[in-house]
């Protein structure tokens, strides 16, 4: 079982896609970690040898931004708009959605179930 940056890898994953179950490595970067330690992307994370394992993990701790530091330097910027009151912090505060998507019909994911709002009753004489 190859354990990388607190992540247990699975096992009967191409590497360049196993690779990718970490926080903060896509595709593009797993394929270049795997270049630069001589594993074939095809090659499936239990066939790793343990030098391979320790190589890619040397490499994704000393040049890569991953899991909890990364979601902390995340959740710091989110909270630096919202500090300096700019528009996209706004919407972070409001939960709307923050990249100028339509609201009026859409943006359930980011607004949450619908929340009828009922008519106003007509008095009676």
């Amino acid at each position: 079982m190859a354990r990388i940056a607190g992540i247990d890898l699975p096992k009967n994953k191409r590497g360049v896609i196993g690779l990718t179950y970490i926080f903060g490595i896509g595709r593009s970067s797993a394929s270049a970690i795997l270049e630069a330690a001589g594993v074939s992307e095809d090659t499936k994370v239990s066939d790793w040898s343990d030098d391979n394992i320790k190589f890619i993990s040397k490499m994704v701790q000393d040049n890569f931004k991953v899991e909890g530091e990364l979601r902390s330097e995340v959740q710091m910027n989110i909270k630096r708009l919202m500090d300096i009151v700019s528009y996209r912090g706004l919407r972070h505060r409001k939960g709307l959605p923050v990249r100028g998507q339509s609201t009026k019909t859409n943006a359930r994911t980011r607004k949450g179930k619908k929340k009828t709002v009922a008519n106003k009753k007509k008095a009676t004489k």
